[in-house]
């Protein structure tokens, strides 16, 4: 039961699904990334779904082309945490791959979303 108009959005939901997925993953990184790496990559993460609904609510077409745009750029904060999670060893390289890719489909849903 949907009752405001991002929740019916699927780069909403693919947004939220994808924040708790990043989120149980900065959950074993090490006790020493907890106030970098762990707050940043969850911060950006949310920051995409909390964007996205915000421009959806009584926004003209320009403002929320903006709010998505801030949603790409924090799925860009993440990637980039994701990298450094790699680069750190904090995370497989399989992994790795699985949750690049879906970053990279949920960019190109938000670049076609723009559009719209």
């Amino acid at each position: 039961m949907s009752k405001f108009k991002f929740e019916k959005l699927i780069i909403w939901q693919k947004a939220m699904d994808y924040g708790e997925t990043i989120f149980q993953l900065a959950l074993n990184f090490p006790d020493i990334e907890k106030f970098n790496l762990t707050s940043q990559i969850t911060r950006a993460v949310d920051s995409i779904a909390l964007n996205i609904s915000e421009g959806s609510i009584g926004q003209s077409n320009p403002e929320q082309r903006k709010f998505i745009n801030y949603a790409i750029r924090s799925l860009a904060e993440v990637v980039t945490c994701l990298h450094k999670a790699r680069r750190r060893n904090y995370i497989e390289i399989y992994n790795f791959e699985i949750l690049y890719n879906e970053a990279f489909h949920l960019m190109n849903m938000m670049q076609a979303f723009k559009k719209i």
